[in-house]
């Protein structure tokens, strides 16, 4: 009956099934069970059975499009991609540049990410950095797709979140002007939402003129990531939606070495300063909606206890406090650093973003000192950084 009534008019185009429906009007619907997905999902895809649905790719002549979230880099990688992947090519594209800092150099970036993915043993085709909202780079990569695909499909990989829908809706949009196939294939474009797992299986879109189709695939869900730990009510608040700032601690005016104090980002990390010269500098860089508090490090254990649901946030509120995990994973940090003015190192929290760390980042009242004096003995920090328990830490270049 409701068929009938909706093609008398003329409305079966905006038919969506209820998780759709769901999805559209910003409900958090996971599609993975466990990880940060409804507890009792019975219906929910597991992450293992997504590895086993995109197996066969291995075996298939396949050109694959490979995605990594700039803010969360080492937390989105998909360290494992060959296994996907077998020996197919594939293009390496970095997204969400646009949230980047306004005075970032995008050279130095694309420079960074090479040398890591050298690092990581990976062998790419090339290496694209763009942004799906301000189109930014897009042709670049549907230039090399083009070049690469030889009648072969291509498949877009990520992990979850990593921008996947975004990225092809903004593929489509760039290859309207000159392709009517794909012009014609927007229409059916992937739905987008905040929510990791929005894509239950392949997604095959009829987008090339000259053969070939292109595939959306479910993220791939990474247990290591803040995602998986904290509440789906909680997800919108670890997804940035505007550039990126840093907050820096402590700022330019104060005088407070960070030596004994313990720094929380939001309820998911902790950093206690064991040892640090006194114009040490903690730049985070990561959601707007985590406030950053500092407080003396034999307070810190009971300010947590007190303070979770409340002022740090996410877990939000009282009743997420109470079922919190709470942070068991503590990784040890020392940071060596050679030059004294340039960042030593950042920590990247999987899933959240960034701390860049300063040997020296707050400029000096006293314009006599020298830093010599300051540390005498050796160029090493020591942090200890307290994270959920899967929750990964990486320590890597600036």
């Amino acid at each position: 009956a409701t068929y009938d009534l909706k093609k008398r008019h003329n409305q079966l185009k905006t038919v969506l099934c209820g998780r759709c429906k769901l999805l559209s009007h910003g409900h958090m619907v996971t599609a993975v069970g466990g990880h940060g997905g409804y507890p009792g999902g019975k219906q929910f895809v597991s992450a293992e059975e997504l590895r086993e649905k995109l197996s066969y790719l291995r075996h298939e002549k396949a050109l694959i499009v490979k995605l990594v979230d700039i803010v969360d880099f080492n937390g989105s990688f998909l360290s494992r991609i060959r296994d996907f992947a077998g020996a197919n090519p594939i293009v390496l594209v970095i997204t969400k540049v646009d949230l980047l800092p306004r005075d970032t150099d995008l050279n130095c970036i694309g420079d960074w990410v090479v040398e890591s993915v050298v690092r990581k043993k990976l062998n790419v085709l090339s290496v694209h950095l763009t942004s799906s909202k301000s189109l930014v780079g897009i042709t670049g990569v549907i230039s090399e797709i083009q070049q690469e695909k030889k009648a072969r499909d291509v498949y877009i990989l990520g992990s979850a979140n990593v921008g996947k829908s975004a990225f092809i809706s903004a593929m489509l949009k760039t290859m309207a002007y000159k392709d009517p196939v794909a012009a014609a294939a927007q229409k059916y474009k992937p739905i987008q939402s905040a929510v990791p797992g929005t894509t239950l299986g392949p997604i095959q879109i009829e987008a090339f003129l000259g053969g070939g189709k292109l595939y959306d695939t479910p993220g791939v869900h990474l247990h290591h990531r803040q995602a998986a730990v904290i509440h789906a009510d909680d997800l919108p608040s670890l997804a940035p939606q505007s550039r990126l700032k840093g907050r820096c601690f402590p700022a330019n005016d104060t005088d407070v070495g960070l030596s004994g104090n313990t720094l929380f980002w939001g309820g998911l990390v902790r950093i206690d300063v064991v040892k640090a010269l006194p114009r040490t500098r903690l730049t985070f860089y990561g959601p707007k909606k985590l406030s950053i508090n500092m407080v003396p490090t034999t307070e810190a254990d009971e300010f947590y206890k007190r303070e979770v649901g409340v002022m740090l946030t996410p877990p939000t509120g009282q009743e997420r406090a109470e079922g919190w995990c709470g942070l068991q994973g503590v990784r040890e940090l020392q940071i060596k650093y050679e030059e004294l003015d340039r960042p030593a190192s950042d920590i990247a929290i999987s899933g959240l973003g960034w701390i860049a760390v300063e040997p020296l980042g707050v400029p000096s009242s006293d314009p006599d000192s020298s830093v010599e004096e300051e540390d005498g003995d050796s160029g090493e920090l020591h942090l200890r950084v307290h994270v959920p328990k899967p929750v990964e830490v990486f320590v890597r270049a600036p």
